[in-house]
Order: structure tokens, then sequence, then C-alpha cells
């Protein structure tokens, strides 16, 4: 394990020698990290933005504020962030979980071990295991390592999974080879996220990437574009 832990932070040090530290997530409060992790669902950071925006001007960033508002009101505030009906609905299913089981204490509702909560966020109908871990690593600030496309597409490119690998082998593999740190899993995935943006993508372009001094196949997971 010793040898994937240094592959892995090698790879660490490599992107935040090139990117600086992230400061990830750009949400100002955990609810608002909450209700991004929903609404950043196939968008990008920029539309939820406008949709948070939306919501602060409205008076609804609360939980009981957002419980007590109806689907459509809910879906024309979000709607920048795209397939908003869907959204709103996913949105309150969350509140209405917090709502039922803390009333207004989103705080004591992440209170809790990160095996119960997520287990809690899972079964909430459209909170799947990426939006579940980012409000786990973000919102509550415990160690649940977030997986995306950028994070699978760089550990297949650089040798560490197998491209059959599914999202809770990559979790295992991450979460079994860091140490518990939360900032490190926070900066961690911001950092992936900024190699796969801007050089790993579908079509690598591994010139002037951070991480192309180490040992990777480019063409590794081609089938998959």
């Amino acid at each position: 394990m010793a040898g994937t832990t240094e592959k892995l932070m090698d790879i660490y040090h490599a992107a935040r020698g090139r990117f600086g530290h992230q400061g990830w997530w750009p949400g100002e409060t955990p609810l608002e990290v909450c209700v991004g992790a929903i609404l950043t669902q196939n968008t990008n950071w920029a539309n939820v933005e406008k949709a948070i925006a939306n919501l602060k001007a409205a008076g609804k960033l609360s939980v009981t504020a957002l419980h007590e508002t109806d689907h459509a009101e809910l879906a024309a505030l979000i709607r920048p962030a795209g397939y908003f009906n869907v959204k709103a609905r996913r949105l309150m299913n969350f509140i209405a979980r917090v709502h039922e089981t803390f009333g207004d204490d989103l705080a004591g509702f992440l209170d809790r071990s990160v095996h119960t909560l997520r287990e809690e966020l899972l079964a909430i109908k459209g909170v799947g295991r990426e939006t579940a871990d980012s409000m786990i690593l973000y919102a509550a600030g415990q160690c649940s390592f977030v997986v995306d496309a950028y994070t699978c597409r760089i550990l297949l490119r650089h040798g560490l999974i197998d491209p059959e690998a599914d999202y809770e082998a990559v979790k295992d593999l991450l979460e079994g080879s860091l140490a518990d740190d939360v900032e490190l899993y926070n900066d961690f995935h911001a950092q992936f996220v900024a190699v796969g943006k801007h050089y790993c993508r579908p079509t690598a372009r591994c010139d002037g990437c951070p991480l192309e001094h180490l040992p990777h196949d480019a063409d590794a997971g081609a089938e998959a574009r």
C-alpha cells in the first residue's frame, strides 16, 4: 500500500504545485454546500451560484424556509441550475428528511458518524454517492472522499485503478491509502478537478500537465469517450 500512497501523494503535490490550494467548497454555509451539491449535478458552478443567489434574495436559505416553499416556487428560483423541476424535487426530498429528523438544525443532522450520515443521505431519493460524499466532506467536515469522473480518469491513466473499478472501489482505494485528514481530502478532490478540467480530458492534453512527468497511459479509458 505504501507504493499506492506514494503515487497518490506525488499526484497531489504535483497538482497543488501548479494550481495552488483550491479553497473548496465555495458555499458560505453548510446549507449552501448541501444545496449546491444537489444543484451542481449536470451543470457548472456558475449556474449554481445564480440559483443560490436567487434563493438568498428570496430569503429561502434556511431549512424551515425551504421546507415551506412549494415545488413550483422552488423550481422557478433554481431555474438557472438547469433540470430545475427534477432538482427542486431532489432538494425538497433532502430538506424534508432534515426537517423531519432535526427540524431546522442542519448542524445536528450533519453531526453524526460518517457511516450513519452517509447511509441516511443515500436513502434520500435523488441523493447519489458523489452528492452524499460532497455533503459529508464539505458541509459536515468529515473524511469521506468524493469520487467523480475526473478522479477515475486520472487514476486509471496513472495505473492506480482498473477500468472496471466502480465508485466504491475507487473510494476505498483512496481512503485506504491516505491519512484521515479532512483538509487533504478536501483539496485533493479539488486538485483532481483542476487537472481533469484543464488537461486530463476524454482526449488527454498531456503537454504542460503538472502530472506529465509521472508514469501514465494517455490512451487509457479511450473506449469510454
